[in-house]
């Protein structure tokens, strides 16, 4: 998995058009007033500009000085500026109830300054692999995940759970056709009976000769997204994880200890300590990726335009720990 807008100032308008009544009367004082308005200074009479009101529309944007009165243009800082991740990370890794290590990962956060200044590389990025069948890039903001196996990338955006990987399983319907196309079979659930993911790299011993098509396949699915200020975090695992949580619960989790230490180093562990109290089977490696050095805000939905008794945060909440049982 490996994981920068043209602006149209907005107008302030304060309105002070006039009648055709009261122009030749008050033209002289008027043009007075907003040229010292120009100038920066205060009219001699405000009330001219309070009580007066146009009745006539406004035919062109040339006449918008005329008609109006005055424009005022909104400061460029004023503009929300772009997103950019800041990219923190944090991984645990622990053997669980098996007698040998098989996963491994890795965690670079500052590509360019690992691979150094001569290599061609477009923009900062960085780069996260778990388990070596799941491997996330982040290049400025662009996230793109490419996934072979059983691992799962979740993206957690204001507290939702986004699946940004698909698990190859063997009794996956599109995996079924591909292998059964090619010679392989599966027997309860498992590819040709010994291998319990449809992709996979290394397993050798189920592979056939170079350049010859094998219902075992090494060859990832892509997936791109550009990430935004709802996008708060990434968690990548493998089946240990997500075979004893669902993606909604372990993101739900996640929120809630960031907001707490907004550690993903140790929300990682958090994550592996809840998996092995529900008793997982396998190794167990997590890793969970921050797109800000700030922790996740708290969810809140203006009471004005939507009336709930429960929040959005709690909401989710509910829902992760409903899917967790």
């Amino acid at each position: 998995m490996t994981a920068g807008m043209d602006f149209s100032p907005p107008f302030a308008i304060i309105e002070g058009g006039y009648t055709k009544d009261n122009v030749s009367n008050m033209e002289n004082e008027n043009l007075d007033n907003v040229k010292q308005v120009a100038l920066g200074k205060p009219p001699r009479n405000l009330s001219v500009m309070h009580h007066c009101v146009s009745s006539a529309r406004l035919i062109a944007e040339a006449n918008l000085e005329l008609d109006v009165g005055i424009v005022v243009h909104k400061s460029s800082s004023d503009e929300k500026p772009k997103f950019l991740p800041m990219l923190r990370s944090g991984s645990c890794a622990e053997i669980g109830p098996k007698q040998h290590m098989e996963d491994e990962h890795i965690c670079i956060d500052d590509l360019i300054g690992h691979l150094g200044t001569t290599a061609e590389f477009p923009s900062p990025g960085a780069f996260y692999g778990v388990c070596i069948y799941g491997l996330p890039r982040v290049v400025n903001k662009r996230l793109i995940i490419a996934n072979a196996g059983d691992c799962r990338a979740v993206l957690g955006r204001r507290g939702r759970a986004i699946e940004m990987s698909k698990d190859h399983k063997p009794n996956c319907t599109s995996e079924r056709l591909r292998i059964e196309k090619l010679g392989g079979v599966i027997y309860d659930g498992y590819l040709n009976g010994q291998l319990s993911v449809a992709r996979a790299l290394g397993d050798w011993h189920m592979k056939w000769p170079k350049g010859s098509a094998c219902p075992l396949s090494a060859e990832p699915e892509l997936q791109e997204a550009d990430l935004s200020e709802e996008d708060e975090f990434l968690i990548m695992g493998c089946d240990g994880l997500w075979d004893v949580m669902s993606s909604q619960c372990a993101v739900t989790m996640a929120r809630k200890e960031l907001m707490l230490h907004n550690d993903p180093e140790r929300c990682s562990r958090e994550l592996v300590r809840e998996a092995l109290k529900r008793n997982t089977c396998d190794n167990l490696t997590v890793i969970v990726v921050c797109f800000s050095n700030d922790p996740p805000p708290r969810i809140e939905i203006p009471q004005s335009r939507v009336r709930r008794s429960i929040s959005a945060e709690g909401l989710n909440l509910l829902k992760g720990v409903l899917d967790c049982n």
